[in-house]
């Protein structure tokens, strides 16, 4: 059957329901949301009272941040309604998702209404994230069970990439194929099979490893401050770590999940770690609940001095108690390691608290995951896969035993007490040594069941460029050039938060070389968690601290030249932004033959927030851009003044779609891709498209239209406007009033047509007299010591 979603039902409009309607909606889908009528509208004909629910609840989400949505206009997408007058409708509805209360007896229920509506055919899934999924479909018709499916979203659907599909015996499975395709091509999402076992696999996993960490509290007497610290970014996982993370799903939900575990696995060889600690009783029973009271493991009050300040709950007293910071030596050495894969070597090996706490947690977590192969999954990647998206860590659980050396990790649990499955020591025995394995640019992993490896399902629609160590054909301190196939090429930096300094526009001038003489074009992405936090801000804050300003100079050359060498190859340059793409990294994506971004991609040209301009030929860009978009029919200073306030108010696009709003992108040229794992062969099959096409190398232009003093006076006005109001300060107005001046191509007595270079050496000129400003000294400081920029 070639099932295509023309429009979705949701019903339930909560947390879920309504943020799930927006991420359908976000992606063009048509939505129709239901929800029950309240109680006090149940007589009323009143359509705004009876749809009161589902109105306020979609309403709180829209308004929620972050944004439940990639761009406002698509809310127009959701229709809503009430179960009691609008189920009829879900006729028209190719897929109904379910979302109401978590009660098996609510649920069935709804089915029944809807069994009397849908349309044969249709899929109907529920998003339970706890309730068995064969217990929902008993009593139901042939044809409803054949649609039937769990599909468990996680929250915030637009930010978390899991999306658990979890069949019944009864489930057509091209109805799973059909999800498995569509949440992963459509949504965005990492689309993981689950067998229908309590908590499917992220749940299950996840909750056992934060009751572990409970555990352990008590076992080597640790604070609640002290884990957050060992269980964060550290070690490759979320900010907000163990208790924090605790707080914000709620501390009810976490001990409800444990508490399902604990009766419904009694085989579980680990169930006794799902037993609540009292301290954790006496926190429910006080109602301390974490966000959705007030407070959890931690509360939020206003100090003597008018401060917000966040307390700790001490887990013996149950009092609170200011934050302590914690101090682990061998957590200090282990920040200086940029690899994980090394830090995580370091930190398991340390012979001090932290280490102990280290080798306690991943020895049971790999006991874990070793004993749930086959039981919730057959196949072990699909573990690694729901942690890594549905949790945010940055490595799977198998990955890091890898890491850690699969054999040597086996014997010192086993010394240490924890079991590992026997299914590991066959695999071990059979000369096996890791879990995955590259082969010819792909990613295998071993498969239990047949005794061998086996590729992972995406082939080459998910390239991961660091599998292509073997093509590797050039590198320097930071860059990596990779043979991708089909005659183009691809590089990628390791740099912290992905900075553009000399190495990487050494890169980028030899990566274009390269692909000059004997390929098709050059894909430019990063794998880390963003493409570009921008330039070497640290670099520029050296050199115009020491005054340097003939090395500042040819700097900044430097990146205007490899900026414009991207624009101005004789083969195709695409670049595949996520994640942050700010500054430097906004400018390479406005210079690109084409740009493929990851929808969540954060980008904008934010120079001005550290007190300079765009130096790196975005001022430039936006100026040539505003003299393409003016027209005879408004005045043409409205096109600058829109692209000139987009670059003073330092404006970025909170998702890709957003990044067309403010100029970043181009309609109908550069391409948004949902899922961001897809995002470099989509580059790639992009570069061959263009080349194949007959790709000329563009000519430099001449005929940038300026309009002088005419629009510099009206820019002026509007940047005193700004400061009257307090709105800039003098600095900021200092910043602005150079911008105008390079966009308006200088003090110029009449419009005129001006070529790029002219541009970039106004551009440039104002970037170094900036740089001699001690304020915008103050401000790049403030940033490099990873704080907001100062205003002054």
């Amino acid at each position: 059957m070639n099932r295509t979603i023309k429009k979705v039902a949701v019903l339930g409009s909560g947390v879920m329901g309504s943020r799930i309607a927006c991420h359908f909606a976000g992606i063009g889908v048509p939505v129709l949301l239901l929800d029950i009528v309240p109680k006090e509208a149940v007589e009323s004909t009143d359509t705004k009272a009876r749809n009161k629910i589902v109105n306020d609840a979609l309403a709180a989400a829209i308004k929620s941040n972050p944004s439940p949505v990639y761009d406002k206009n698509v809310i127009k997408k959701i229709t809503t309604g009430n179960f009691d007058d609008n189920m009829k409708d879900i006729a028209t509805c190719d897929w109904v998702i379910e979302v109401v209360v978590e009660r098996l007896d609510i649920k069935k229920s709804v089915y029944e209404k809807v069994e009397q509506f849908r349309k044969k055919g249709s899929l109907i899934t529920s998003n339970t994230s706890g309730i068995p999924i064969h217990l929902l479909s008993e009593g139901r018709s042939e044809d409803f069970k054949k649609h039937f499916c769990g599909t468990h979203f996680f929250n915030p659907p637009r930010y978390l990439r899991l999306l658990e599909i979890i069949p019944t015996p009864d489930t057509d499975p091209s109805v799973v194929d059909f999800l498995m395709q569509y949440g992963d091509l459509y949504l965005g999402k990492t689309t993981v099979l689950c067998k229908d076992t309590p908590a499917f696999i992220a749940n299950r996993i996840g909750v056992y490893g934060i009751m572990a960490i409970f555990g352990l509290v008590d076992k080597l007497g640790l604070t609640i401050d002290e884990i957050d610290a060992l269980t964060g970014p550290i070690i490759g996982r979320p900010k907000s770590a163990t208790f924090r993370t605790a707080d914000v799903v709620g501390i009810d939900t976490l001990v409800k999940v444990a508490k399902g575990v604990y009766d419904n696995c009694p085989n579980d060889e680990a169930r006794q770690t799902f037993i609540i600690p009292a301290w954790l009783d006496k926190i429910v029973a006080n109602n301390w609940l974490g966000d959705k009271t007030g407070q959890g493991f931690f509360k939020k009050i206003k100090g003597s001095d008018g401060e917000k300040e966040i307390l700790t709950l001490n887990l013996k007293t149950l009092e609170y108690g200011s934050r302590v910071k914690p101090r682990f030596a061998s957590v200090e050495t282990a920040k200086q390691i940029d690899d994980l894969n090394q830090r995580l070597k370091a930190l398991v090996a340390a012979q001090d608290k932290a280490g102990e706490f280290y080798r306690h947690f991943h020895y049971g977590l790999f006991s874990y995951i070793s004993h749930r192969i086959p039981e919730i999954s057959n196949e072990l990647y699909r573990v690694d896969d729901a942690m890594m998206a549905g949790f945010g860590w940055e490595i799977g659980a198998f990955e890091s035993w890898d890491v850690l050396g699969v054999a040597k990790t086996a014997e010192a649990m086993k010394a240490a007490g924890y079991k590992v499955a026997p299914w590991v020591d066959e695999m071990i025995t059979a000369g096996n040594k890791s879990f995955y394995k590259i082969e010819n640019g792909k990613r295998l992993s071993y498969d239990p069941a047949t005794k061998t490896y086996k590729p992972l399902p995406g082939g080459d629609a998910f390239i991961v460029m660091s599998n292509f160590q073997d093509k590797m054909i050039w590198k320097n301190g930071s860059c990596k050039l990779y043979n991708l196939g089909d005659d183009v090429l691809g590089l990628q930096w390791n740099t912290k938060m992905g900075s553009i300094g000399g190495d990487v526009l050494s890169g980028i001038q030899t990566s274009i070389e390269k692909a000059e003489k004997e390929y098709k074009g050059l894909v430019i992405a990063n794998e880390g968690a963003n493409f570009s936090a921008g330039a070497n801000i640290g670099m520029i804050f050296m050199l115009a601290i020491e005054q340097d300003f003939d090395e500042l100079n040819m700097a900044i050359r430097a990146f205007q030249n490899t900026m414009m060498r991207v624009r101005y190859s004789s083969v195709p340059v695409v670049v595949a932004p996520h994640g942050l793409a700010l500054g430097g990294a906004c400018e390479m994506s406005l210079h690109a033959d084409k740009c493929c971004p990851a929808a969540e991609t954060y980008t904008g040209l934010v120079e001005l927030g550290v007190g300079v301009i765009p130096g790196g030929g975005g001022t430039k860009e936006f100026t040539l851009r505003a003299s393409d978009e003016m027209h005879e029919d408004e005045p043409e200073t409205i096109t600058l003044k829109n692209r000139f306030f987009t670059i003073a108010t330092a404006k970025v696009g909170t998702s890709a779609y957003e990044g067309f709003d403010i100029g970043v992108y181009r309609k109908g040229h550069d391409e948004v891709v949902i899922n961001q794992n897809r995002r470099i062969a989509e580059a790639k099959k992009s570069v061959i498209e263009i080349y194949d096409s007959g790709y000329v190398m563009p000519v430099q232009r001449t005929d940038i239209k300026v309009l002088g003093r005419s629009a510099l006076g009206a820019l002026y006005a509007g940047i005193n406007g700004m400061w009257r109001a307090n709105y800039a300060t003098d600095h900021d107005v200092l910043v602005a009033k150079k911008l105008a001046y390079v966009m308006c191509g200088g003090d110029l007595t009449e419009q005129s047509l001006v070529s790029e270079q002219y541009l970039l050496d106004l551009e440039r000129e104002a970037f170094l007299s900036l740089c001699g400003e001690k304020k915008t000294l103050v401000r790049m400081q403030s940033v490099l010591k990873g704080g907001k920029p100062v205003r002054n």
